[in-house]
């Protein structure tokens, strides 16, 4: 799952700033491609009179948001029940940079406002040496030709039949390596080959693994994998450890894996039509799919100003950022004429993709896609009727090239609404009874991201019932390494001959940031458990059938495991406002049984102590605002090369231990799937997909979905008819009205 991504998904707009800076419609608007262009020159003005820095390279560039409360003032959003808005202060529009320099290697942080009708750059910080920006599309391209135009490495490829024009790799963070300095930005370069354009490389897996230095741009090291054998005992391997060698030439790195070069499978395994139907002459369609059309004769139900957008009272900000892809801000609901706040920003803050393989070089494979590449760097351009159907919005992204000029990709954000079902329904079932049915409709806002060789689809789905979801759908191409023939793989599948995928976990992080009826939350935790003390036949419990919903407010910054036995669960909730019925705190509760996942890697292993916020299913801590903004990064803001997790990060947050109990707070929530491939994974995978919700919990007064009239839809008609009859009805019309 590391990133390379395909040119053709994204414009580059390299031109000067032609137009001065517009006006903003919201304060949380991202850059626009001139900001990005204006601001990455006032950095190189700035860097070439006041440093002694020779040359650059921009890695991000992006919105400094300005303080909430300001955010909230401007928008005039209240910051408690029944509270009137704080007056609105003047905004100052504030960005923030990393970026590298060229001839040392040394990363800096800069922070810019806008005054006085230009950018000027306010700090310019050195990054400590240990510390790495992003990895960026640009390096991951670059990796690839590195590798291909290396000696070593063609000679390498040529011994198992590879020309040098057939190489092809996908460069990686390099995960876990203590064998290079930690301040040299180095990446690992999974290999395969390509015989002709277009085709799925993976299918032909090499079996080495050289390592790069992004900034020298030189290929500093190779590793071989060694094999398993099968033996009188069960399997060995073939090297006397699954511990890294020291560092040598390529021919020492061989021999120290104890296994014969092992050619990669030619076999063709395509999945576009046209090359499928060339591999297999007999290959075709199939015939019997009718068309299916999603039309809305009157137009969408939702209202788009610039970044926000309003449907079924529901009202958000909608940006594009380079590190999250898609973030959701300032959420509120109108509740009858009543504007009440819920969430403040709620985006992916991390992910990552440990792999099971534990012979080296195989556990470096330790993806933070999110943290080390960035899901909007990697976004997709959608196409219309393809990704998307129906009649859609899009919005488009931008984010910085290394020479400053802004990459655009137009249409990566995609807003349309569709069926999702029954809403509600209920039938009087004696005679002479009524029935009414109501239809869901359902608001998404989605994003597709290429990973190399995965995709992420990232589904916001927005209820008409006051739930909110984000479904996470994985699909795209197995990573895979070469098997030699016979080879077992106890730690992993042959999806195809000589094609071994390996077993690992996709673990994401959800950042919550709530304002559920104002800045002043909590979070309580349920368990359901058996009415405690009272056994079958008891008085308080005769038939035994008694259980309770045991609840705990969390007063300090922790992190919280999930409790299958117990059916734990956590809500969000305002205690300054009560439910006229429940008598509870108003809340959203959050919805993640289906995706708690814990990570199987051991408590002190590369992974675990890189990804430290995987250790529990939900976290929460204080909200701290500073001159760069609020707490984000559960891993740390500089993800790519970390040995271990930083002290600020999710983890190192919750040691203050500070009060969390009607405050402004954060919910991070943790969940995942564990992927043991399959042969009908390959060559591409069909989607799987987990979700989060939040749900209302004594929020609304009742049902807020009831105001959603019944539709009888007029385009529904009877599939079959046999001798003028139908399997239909039309006196189904009276339950929808």
């Amino acid at each position: 799952m590391s990133p390379v991504p395909n040119p053709a998904i994204r414009t580059v707009h390299s031109e000067s700033v032609k137009k001065p800076l517009v006006a903003l419609k919201h304060p949380l608007d991202p850059l626009t491609p001139d900001e990005i262009a204006a601001a990455s020159l006032a950095i190189r003005h700035y860097v070439a009179e006041k440093t002694d820095v020779n040359a650059i390279k921009f890695i991000g560039l992006n919105l400094l948001p300005p303080p909430k409360r300001i955010v909230l003032a401007c928008l005039g959003i209240p910051t408690s029940p029944g509270a009137k808005p704080e007056a609105p202060t003047h905004i100052i529009r504030q960005a923030e940079s990393d970026l590298l320099d060229v001839t040392t290697g040394n990363s800096y942080n800069t922070v810019l406002s806008y005054r006085g009708s230009k950018w000027q750059v306010d700090t310019f910080e050195k990054v400590p040496e240990t510390q790495h920006p992003q990895i960026t599309p640009e390096e991951v391209l670059e990796a690839e030709k590195i590798v291909r135009n290396d000696a070593v490495v063609q000679k390498l490829a040529a011994e198992v039949g590879i020309a040098p024009n057939q190489i092809y790799c996908d460069g990686w963070a390099i995960g876990y390596d203590d064998r290079f300095p930690a301040q040299r930005r180095v990446l690992q370069a999974l290999v395969f080959a390509r015989f002709s354009a277009h085709e799925n490389l993976y299918a032909h897996p090499l079996d080495f693994v050289p390592i790069i230095d992004s900034n020298t741009e030189e290929v500093i090291h190779i590793d071989f994998p060694p094999a398993y054998k099968k033996a009188a005992n069960g399997l060995t391997l073939t090297a006397h450890s699954t511990a890294p060698p020291a560092l040598s030439n390529a021919e020492e790195a061989l021999a120290h894996s104890k296994r014969e070069r092992i050619h990669p499978p030619l076999a063709r395994q395509n999945f576009l039509p046209d090359l499928m139907s060339e591999d297999d002459k007999d290959f075709k369609f199939r015939d019997d799919i009718k068309p299916l059309h999603i039309v809305q004769p009157e137009g969408v139900s939702f209202k788009m100003n610039g970044h926000e957008l309003e449907w079924q009272n529901w009202k958000m900000h909608i940006s594009f950022t380079q590190r999250e892809g898609i973030a959701l801000s300032t959420i509120t609901y109108n509740d009858h004429g009543e504007i009440r706040p819920i969430i403040y920003r709620l985006s992916l803050a991390e992910m990552v993709v440990p792999y099971a393989a534990p012979e080296y070089p195989h556990p470096r494979k330790l993806a933070f896609d999110s943290g080390e590449y960035g899901m909007g760097a990697m976004a997709n351009e959608l196409s219309l009727g393809c990704d998307c159907l129906g009649q859609i919005h899009y919005l488009p992204g931008a984010f910085v090239n290394h020479n400053g000029s802004p990459a655009i990709i137009k249409n990566v954000i995609c807003i349309h609404e569709e069926d999702a079902g029954v809403l509600w329904k209920h039938t009087d079932y004696r005679p002479g009874g009524r029935s009414q049915t109501v239809r869901r409709r359902r608001l998404v806002i989605s994003m597709v991201c290429t990973l190399a060789n995965y995709e992420y689809i990232w589904n916001y789905h927005f209820y008409q019932d006051g739930s909110i979801e984000l479904e996470i759908r994985l699909t795209g191409i197995l990573n895979v390494y070469v098997a030699e023939k016979d080879e077992p793989t106890p730690y992993g599948t042959l999806v195809a001959p000589g094609i071994n995928s390996h077993n690992h976990q996709h673990l994401f992080s959800v950042r919550i940031d709530p304002m559920v009826d104002g800045l002043a939350n909590s979070v309580v935790e349920s368990d359901i458990i058996p009415l405690p003390d009272a056994p079958t036949g008891s008085i308080s419990n005769f038939g035994g059938n008694a259980f309770v919903s045991k609840e705990t407010v969390l007063t300090t910054e922790a992190g919280r495991q999930f409790d299958w036995a117990k059916e734990r669960r956590w809500k969000i909730i305002n205690n300054a406002r009560k439910h006229h019925a429940s008598d509870k705190n108003v809340g959203y509760s959050i919805g993640m049984k289906g995706g708690a996942t814990p990570m199987l890697a051991r408590p002190d292993s590369w992974a675990a102590k890189r990804a430290g916020f995987v250790r529990n299913a939900l976290w929460v801590c204080r909200d701290v605002e500073g001159p760069k903004g609020s707490r984000m990064w559960p891993a740390g803001k500089y993800v790519p090369l970390t040995r271990e997790e930083p002290e600020d990060s999710l983890a190192g947050w919750v040691k203050g231990e500070q009060n969390v109990e009607n405050e402004d707070i954060l919910v991070y929530v943790t969940v995942g799937t564990t992927h043991i491939p399959r042969p009908e994974d390959w060559p591409v995978m069909p989607v799987e997909h987990l979700s989060v919700t939040l749900k209302p919990n004594s929020f609304f007064k009742a049902n807020p979905s009831m105001d959603v009239p019944g539709t009888y839809d007029l385009k529904s008609v009877p599939a079959f008819s046999t001798n003028g009859a139908t399997n239909g009805t039309l006196s189904g019309a009276q339950c929808c009205r």
